[in-house]
């Protein structure tokens, strides 16, 4: 099904993308594999880079990337459907072991795996602290790490941002830097902070080299604070996310909270 699903989708994508003159750039295209598992590990700016990190993918080598998303996504009346048609993996966070597995499962079967291992968008535009999964699964599989930097993605649609959709002549870079192939015995953490490393210095080249410029103070909010934008720092951005995963929680807990009260008096009966 996914091969009847995935490509009207990224068809439709690239329509819409030359309707509003999104201007992409794929550098690195030859760095991926024509066969074979690959771990695709991309930054995480916007809500709409695994469109762009897949298209890379796509693109450059016609391969379908399976991305791991929460599994909210997949229970949506339109989203679901087309993203178990495209084989995306869904992640429960209460237990993400089973999409842990299937990931596994894919990669050895030769397909390409997305992951973000930032978990969440950052609202620095600078590289979050990764986790180690990417790492461990490309071990486990025997896969290497693709590392993918997208820039320019957070214009359109980010975190704390209203949506800007219908924004016109946005230029976006997808760079794909050379697979990292593990060695047997390598440490997850080890790789994690390599691969890191190495994605840090993609993300340099790429705000260095991007075509556009903020056309005001007002439209900085873009560029990250160490290149003289007024995205705040990633110290600042760690304590929004925080405050936010709190104020979550306490909303979960009162919902649940109001549910129990609400089936109590009927238990009763």
């Amino acid at each position: 099904m996914a091969e009847f699903v995935y490509p009207p989708v990224i068809r439709t994508a690239l329509t819409v993308f030359r309707a509003l003159d999104v201007q992409i750039k794929i550098v690195g295209a030859e760095n991926i594999p024509a066969t074979g598992g690959a771990v695709l590990v991309s930054n995480h700016i916007s809500y709409l880079d695994f469109l762009f990190a897949g298209l890379g993918a796509f693109k450059g080598g016609k391969r379908k990337t399976r991305f791991m998303a929460k599994d909210d996504v997949f229970k949506h009346g339109v989203s679901g459907p087309l993203m178990r048609g495209m084989k995306h993996i869904p992640v429960d966070r209460a237990d993400g072991q089973p999409a842990y597995d299937a990931a596994v499962r894919a990669l050895r079967a030769g397909e390409v795996v997305g992951v973000f291992p930032e978990a969440t968008i950052s609202r620095s535009f600078t590289l979050k602290k990764f986790k180690t999964g990417a790492a461990r699964m490309a071990a486990d599989s025997g896969a290497p790490l693709l590392p993918v930097i997208l820039w320019g993605t957070q214009q359109l649609w980010t975190k704390g941002r209203p949506k800007t959709l219908t924004k016109r002549h946005v230029p976006v870079t997808i760079m794909i830097g050379e697979p990292i192939q593990l060695a047997p015995g390598d440490k997850p953490v080890m790789v994690t902070r390599r691969l890191r490393a190495a994605m840090t210095e993609m993300l340099d080249r790429a705000q260095r080299e991007y075509p556009a410029v903020p056309t005001g103070p007002e439209d900085s909010w873009w560029l990250p604070a160490q290149l003289g934008g007024t995205a705040p720092t990633l110290e600042v951005a760690e304590a929004e996310d925080e405050a936010e995963a709190v104020a979550k929680a306490e909303r979960q807990a009162a919902k649940e909270k109001a549910k129990a009260e609400q089936q109590a008096p009927e238990q009763g009966k």
